[in-house]
């Protein structure tokens, strides 16, 4: 895809959403459906079902995916397609790039060893290895833009506010 396609294809979307804001609120959704026989939980996609259970550190066998990995993953995911289509609308060459996304964990606080241990990543670090004959000024705001309009990671950055609530089936 160039960047007149990807401009084209956003151009519609981008003028609506100009017009009538409301048209731009998205609420995404996902569900687990938890695992009666099993300490695990199965969670749909949209392409794939994903069954999720406890991590090595945690007494899980390593064959599930573990939800940490699965958080890493998703800023992967979403900082890669930001920059590509950052890239395509720049006009900037990536010939290949990998992104690497590592994330500190002390496995005390979510076994409730430790009350001081935090539960939760303490740090992430996100690196991005391009080959692109771009100037260094360019990739260097390639990634501050993926930054900046990369939603994962935003959400990561400025956490949201979660709401929490249960029901029960009676």
């Amino acid at each position: 895809m160039d960047a007149n396609e990807l401009k084209a294809i956003q151009r519609p979307m981008k003028d609506s959403y100009r017009e009538n804001a409301a048209q731009a609120f998205v609420t995404l959704t996902t569900q687990a459906t938890l695992d009666a026989s099993n300490v695990s939980c199965s969670v749909q996609t949209g392409r794939a079902l994903v069954e999720a259970g406890l991590h090595p550190a945690t007494g899980g066998d390593g064959t599930l995916a573990c939800s940490g990995d699965m958080l890493l993953e998703a800023l992967a995911a979403c900082a890669g397609v930001t920059m590509r289509s950052v890239a395509v609308n720049r006009g900037i060459e990536l010939r290949s790039g990998t992104l690497t996304v590592e994330g500190d964990l002390d496995f005390r606080g979510t076994l409730g060893v430790d009350g001081d241990a935090p539960v939760g990543f303490r740090e992430i670090r996100l690196r991005f290895d391009l080959d692109s004959d771009a100037s260094e000024t360019e990739l260097d705001q390639l990634v501050e833009t993926t930054e900046r309009y990369c939603v994962v990671l935003q959400s990561l950055l400025s956490a949201p506010t979660i709401a929490i609530s249960r029901t029960s089936a009676a």
